[in-house]
């Protein structure tokens, strides 16, 4: 299987546990990675891909997802919205919340998914982490056999999505708004 990955830019945040669970449950893995090593370094959330075979060096990193940690506190009810003040009582009732840790996955292609070797059976499994995640945005470009395929993920859910080849990408459909040094009255010959 080959497979590159392109143009790759997320916003995903998703509780932490959830991220735990879903390498603790034995998900499906693409043919060449055997297994995720999950690390976590302070703030720092990394999921490493284990290759299957012993095909690479074992100084070739291979491809590994990284994302922040952050704390948000999270609410059984919407909070009330800040504005006019409110005069009650002081006995009123707070409203539960608990602390919960995210797993941000923010950034783009070297920020989130780093290290070539098996970076496309690592997207693979990037995608399934974005289908669990109820924030957030994946984007992304990949080549597989030949083929580019165009990825879209919106809260949790596949969107259409798709490529446009440009001869320019600096030119919009409107032409360029630059100088045409080419046929410039002002330059003399």
């Amino acid at each position: 299987m080959s497979g590159r990955v392109f143009r790759l830019h997320s916003t995903l945040e998703l509780p932490l546990e959830d991220v735990e669970a879903y390498i603790d449950n034995d998900p499906d893995l693409p043919v060449k990675v055997e297994k995720i090593d999950l690390t976590r370094r302070n703030n720092t959330l990394i999921l490493k891909a284990v290759a299957a075979e012993d095909n690479f060096s074992k100084y070739t990193p291979t491809a590994q997802l990284k994302a922040s940690v952050t704390e948000n506190r999270v609410y059984e009810e919407e909070p009330p919205r800040g504005g006019n003040p409110r005069w009650t009582d002081d006995d009123e009732e707070e409203i539960p919340s608990e602390l919960v840790e995210f797993a941000c996955f923010k950034g783009d292609r070297e920020t989130v998914l780093q290290n070539s070797a098996l970076q496309y059976p690592m997207f693979k499994i990037f995608r399934s982490i974005a289908l669990m995640a109820e924030k957030g945005t994946l984007t992304a470009i990949t080549e597989s056999n030949g083929e580019l395929t165009a990825h879209r993920i919106v809260e949790g859910e596949e969107r259409p999505a798709s490529i446009e080849v440009v001869e320019n990408p600096s030119q919009n459909e409107g032409g360029s708004n630059g100088v045409n040094w080419r046929d410039n009255k002002f330059i003399s010959d």
